[in-house]
């Protein structure tokens, strides 16, 4: 839940948020004394400051907050605000707003509140501060709020953990709570066990690790307990390689830094599913996360390998450091077993993804035009961005192997986003309606609300996609 919102108090100092547009005409309503205050600190008026207004006594009395017109808008045209108020006091936005608004007010202001610091000298020993505090708008969906900004930490602190923490038995573990918490069937496959059940190509990436970080196969089941039995069925598939070192195909210095982050896949399906269940979508859930570490070592697969998957496709391994479509491969054939409505997958997949839309904006691939469709326009309404790339057939012909079905790489540098997905499509059955988002999961830098790090990208709009899908199905109240 989030600390910083609070319920209404008398004492609560009025927040007046206005456009750029809107703040010329205000500030020609005010006073001649506001009006000098307002020059004599040099109020710009940009999109996210706050005008911090005094009273008598010298104390804050008002506070003008100039909303961001021309970044993304949602919650992240709210988010400036809270790092701009003294942290003694307590805030509430005086404007009436409606529903939607108000959602994004509070969720932006308790997404600005996050910081990661598990690891500071006496961190756990600090007094915390108090506050800023924001009263809850009228409007706001506090069971949204709450069930977003709780997913949002997930995928962050998930993310930001070192993969000395975070291999692919603390992943589990940290699957297992989630599902424990909601009521879930959770079943977990590990070490050789993977090949006795029929999941080959896990194992083959992850064999190589050394003892105590084994390869496993998370798999959790959920419904509500009031839901319908015929409740349509979703599945979530994420990639959870909790250290990339690029296997015998090692990775750069630089490559290499970021890799605890390539489990954020897996992170974003866990975070998905918490908001599924905690906002009771009435849906049968099923979440699927290959975990495994790419590690060097004698065990470790090896380039002109060729694998099996569980589907029954030979793959020919061309590059150890393209292992993560590998082990999707396996948790995409499982999930197409129960021929669910619905399969969205997620990866830290392809640097080529980053290459053709940067490191914010992550690309969606899907093999169907309504899911598509829905995904895109949840996207815009939620400001949380995706940006649809196509399954280009023709390109199919560049993952053919001469000695295998598959091969997990290409003989060309040109559009590995693509293709990497149409080595996933071979895994997904025929006529099940498939979506695959390839993210960076990580902000290079710090912006309001998003502080550098890991980050949850197009959670929000695949959460907004299902509950307007399946709308009929949604708890009632």
């Amino acid at each position: 839940m989030p600390s910083c919102l609070v319920d209404p108090i008398a004492s609560a100092i009025p927040v007046h948020a206005v456009s750029q547009e809107a703040f010329a005409v205000w500030r020609e309503a005010q006073d001649v004394r506001l009006q000098a205050w307002i020059k004599a600190v040099g109020f710009k008026a940009k999109g996210g400051q706050a005008l911090l207004l005094p009273g008598t006594d010298g104390t804050v009395e008002r506070v003008v907050y100039v909303l961001d017109d021309e970044g993304l808008g949602g919650p992240w045209a709210w988010a400036a605000l809270q790092g701009q108020l003294p942290k003694d006091g307590v805030y509430a936005i005086e404007d009436a707003l409606d529903a939607a608004t108000a959602t994004d007010a509070a969720l932006g202001f308790a997404l600005a509140d996050y910081t990661y610091d598990h690891y500071r000298a006496g961190s756990e020993n600090e007094t915390e501060v108090a506050g800023p505090n924001l009263v809850w708008p009228d409007a706001a969906d506090r069971a949204y709020v709450r069930a977003a900004h709780g997913a949002t930490r997930l995928v962050r602190d998930l993310i930001n953990t070192p993969a000395s923490d975070m291999g692919p038995a603390e992943l589990a573990h940290a699957a297992h709570e989630l599902a424990e918490a909601s009521g879930a069937q959770f079943l977990e496959i590990v070490g050789v066990n993977l090949i006795r059940e029929g999941y080959p190509a896990i194992y083959a990436v992850g064999r190589g690790a050394e003892d105590g970080r084994a390869p496993r196969l998370i798999d959790f089941s959920w419904s509500r307990q009031d839901g319908k039995p015929d409740a349509p069925k979703v599945t979530l598939v994420g990639k959870g390689v909790c250290f990339d070192s690029g296997g015998l195909n090692i990775k750069s210095t630089s490559g290499m830094k970021l890799m605890k982050k390539d489990m954020g896949g897996a992170a974003h399906a866990l975070a998905l599913a918490s908001m599924i269940m905690a906002l009771g979508l009435d849906v049968r859930l099923r979440v699927l996360i290959a975990a495994v570490e790419n590690s060097v070592s004698a065990t470790a697969m090896r380039p002109s390998d060729v694998v099996a998957t569980r589907k029954g496709l030979s793959v020919e391994i061309g590059n150890t450091d393209a292992e993560g479509r590998v082990i999707l491969a396996d948790a995409l054939a499982l999930a197409s077993e129960d021929e669910p409505q619905v399969v969205l997958d997620f990866a830290t997949l392809t640097g080529a993804a980053r290459v053709a839309l940067g490191a914010e904006l992550p690309a969606l691939f899907c093999n169907d035009e309504r899911l598509a469709g829905q995904i895109l326009a949840a996207s815009t309404k939620t400001a949380d961005p995706l940006w649809r790339l196509p399954l280009w057939q023709p390109y199919k012909k560049q993952i053919k192997s001469k000695v295998a079905d598959l091969k997990n790489d290409t003989d060309s540098s040109y559009g590995g986003a693509i293709t990497a997905a149409l080595f996933l499509q071979a895994f997904v059955g025929q006529d099940i309606a498939w979506a695959h988002v390839d993210m960076m999961a990580w902000n290079q830098s710090s912006q309001p609300g998003r502080p550098e790090g890991g980050e949850a990208m197009g959670l929000r709009a695949l959460y907004a996609m299902l509950q307007d899908r399946y709308a009929n199905h949604t708890r009632e109240g």
